[in-house]
């Protein structure tokens, strides 16, 4: 036979070729490079550690509640490992009170299975200086959707935005920081409504912590317990 069969692997090839380079990638190029970077190198260091967590599970001692905002990861906040922190991130890092209404509620789903099934020994709330959802709260933006979830979701913090919002005293940046912090107080004084987590913390099993990071100096801040203030904590 003179020519090659339709088949045959050589002369379809350059077709395959040019129908693969015309594909959409599976995933955005730099997810695809990041991930190569992380297979190829921190895995490698890593991968018996990762084997250990699959055999054996995740053991977290502290769950984070923290913002979404992409600036703002508390696993690099915390310079934390695979399997050393139990995150959860939500608009403006909130804390809704507890409602066994039988609607769906993510947060508190979250909460639950780590309260009761990891047993963290901490929960950490953590705010952020700059914060989407705070600047919204504060200057009754106009909703994104009909649906207007971000206005909703941030209604649970109305009270103290309304408050914050109509002081003369403040200059914007310091409404803006005052809300953030308030609000991290607003979301550990909720935690305290859902039944497992009062009764342990009164055990003396569980700790919850406030702290606020601020992006633009990398600063730390943690709420002292007894005084609701933010402080600077010691570190090494």
């Amino acid at each position: 036979m003179s020519k090659e069969s339709p088949l045959a692997f050589g002369p379809a090839r350059p077709a395959i070729e040019r129908f693969r380079t015309s594909m959409p990638p599976l995933l955005p190029p730099h997810l695809l490079a990041g991930y190569h970077k992380f297979i190829t190198g921190r895995y490698v260091t890593e991968s018996e550690h990762y084997r250990s967590l699959a055999r054996e599970g995740q053991a977290p001692e502290t769950m984070i509640i923290a913002c979404c905002d992409s600036r703002t990861a508390p696993e690099t906040v915390f310079n934390a490992g695979p399997g050393e922190l139990f995150v959860l991130r939500n608009v403006a890092n909130l804390v809704p009170p507890y409602e066994p209404d039988g609607e769906f509620h993510s947060t508190s789903a979250a909460l639950e299975f780590a309260v009761q099934s990891l047993r963290v020994k901490n929960i950490v709330v953590m705010g952020h200086g700059r914060c989407g959802g705070i600047k919204a709260a504060l200057g009754k933006a106009a909703p994104l959707s009909p649906g207007d979830f971000i206005g909703k979701w941030m209604s649970l913090i109305a009270p103290a935005a309304n408050t914050v919002a109509t002081s003369t005293m403040m200059t914007a940046t310091e409404r803006q920081t005052a809300l953030e912090r308030i609000s991290i107080r607003y979301s550990i004084a909720n935690l305290r409504t859902f039944p497992c987590i009062k009764i342990l913390e009164d055990k003396g099993k569980l700790t919850l912590h406030g702290a606020w990071f601020d992006i633009s100096t990398g600063e730390l801040w943690a709420m002292n317990k007894e005084t609701g203030d933010f402080e600077r904590p010691e570190i090494g």
